[in-house]
C-alpha cells in the first residue's frame, strides 16, 4: 500500500447530495402513491401490478439517489470507474428487495410480524444495494470499511425501510404522503453518507495525477432509470383514481328509503 487516499464526497458542493435527496423523495412519493393505490383496488392482478410499479418507483429512486451522491465522490489521487454489471445488479437488488418488502404488507397490512419482516428484508436490501454498488468502483486502491459505521448504517436502512412500509399502507392523501416522502428521502440519504462515512481508501501506488469527475462514466447508467421514475410518474399522475389514494365510497340512502331502494337507485 501506498497510504490513504484524500477522499473527497461533496466535490460538488450541495449540488449532488440535494438532487440525490430530491429523487429519494420522488421515488418514495410515486411509491406511496402506487401503493395506496393498490389497496383501493380488489382485483387481484391489478394489485400485484401496482405493487410491482410502487416497488419498482422506490427501488429506482434509492439507487438513483445513490448514484447521483457517487458523481460527488472523488479520490483526488485516483480516477474513479464503474463495472457496469455490478452497478445494474445493484439496482435489480434494490428492485426485488424493497418489492417483497412492499408485496409483504401490500398482502398481509400493517402487522407488527408483517412490518419487521418486511422492513427487515427491504432494509437489508438497501444497504446491499450500497455496497454491492461500491464493490462495482474501480480505481487503483483498496475499499476499506469501519465496522461499527457499516453496522449503523444498516440499522439506519432497516428501520428506515419499516418505517416507508408502514407510511406505504397507512398514509393517504397528497399531503400526508408529501410528508411521509421526504422523510423517507432524509432517511435513504442518511443510510446513505453514513455508509460512506465508513470508507477509507488505501492506494495501491502512488499519485500519478488528480482523480478525475465519475460524471461521464455514471450519466449514461443513470439515463434509464430516471426515465423508469419519471413514466411511473407519469402513470400515477394520470391515473382518475388515484386522487388521494381513498376507495370511492357508496352514496348513503336518503333518509326514509329502505336500503334494497337505495341499492336499485346505486344500479341505475
Amino acid at each position: 500500500m501506498q497510504g490513504t487516499g484524500t477522499v473527497d464526497g461533496f466535490s460538488y458542493g450541495l449540488v449532488t447530495p440535494v438532487a440525490a435527496y430530491l429523487m429519494a423523495c420522488l421515488g418514495g412519493a410515486l411509491g406511496l402513491r402506487c401503493t395506496a393505490r393498490a389497496l383501493t383496488n380488489e382485483r387481484r392482478g391489478r394489485r400485484a401490478g401496482w405493487l410491482a410499479l410502487a416497488a419498482a418507483a422506490i427501488g429506482t429512486g434509492i439507487w438513483t439517489m445513490h448514484f447521483i451522491a457517487m458523481t460527488g465522490f472523488a479520490v483526488k489521487e485516483t480516477v474513479i470507474g464503474y463495472d457496469a454489471a455490478l452497478t445494474y445488479a445493484s439496482l435489480g437488488v434494490a428492485v426485488v428487495m424493497v418489492g417483497i418488502g412492499v408485496f409483504i404488507v401490500g398482502h398481509r397490512g400493517v402487522t407488527p410480524m408483517a412490518l419487521v419482516t418486511g422492513g427487515t428484508i427491504t432494509g437489508l436490501g438497501i444497504a446491499t444495494m450500497h455496497y454491492l454498488g461500491m464493490a462495482g468502483m474501480r480505481l487503483r486502491g483498496q475499499l476499506q470499511y469501519d465496522t461499527f459505521t457499516v453496522a449503523l448504517s444498516v440499522v439506519i436502512a432497516v428501520v428506515a425501510a419499516t418505517v416507508a412500509l408502514w407510511a406505504a399502507v397507512s398514509v393517504r392523501g397528497f399531503l400526508p404522503i408529501l410528508g411521509a416522502s421526504l422523510v423517507m428521502g432524509l432517511a435513504v440519504s442518511g443510510m446513505h453518507y453514513t455508509g460512506m462515512a465508513a470508507l477509507s481508501v488505501h492506494l495501491h501506488e502512488p499519485a500519478s495525477g488528480g482523480g478525475e469527475s465519475p460524471v461521464p462514466v455514471l450519466a449514461p447508467m443513470l439515463i434509464g432509470p430516471v426515465i423508469l421514475v419519471i413514466v411511473a410518474g407519469v402513470v400515477t399522475l394520470f391515473d382518475p383514481r388515484l386522487a388521494g389514494g381513498r376507495p370511492r365510497r357508496r352514496r348513503r340512502a336518503p333518509a326514509g328509503i329502505p336500503s334494497p331502494a337505495a341499492e336499485a337507485s346505486w344500479r341505475r
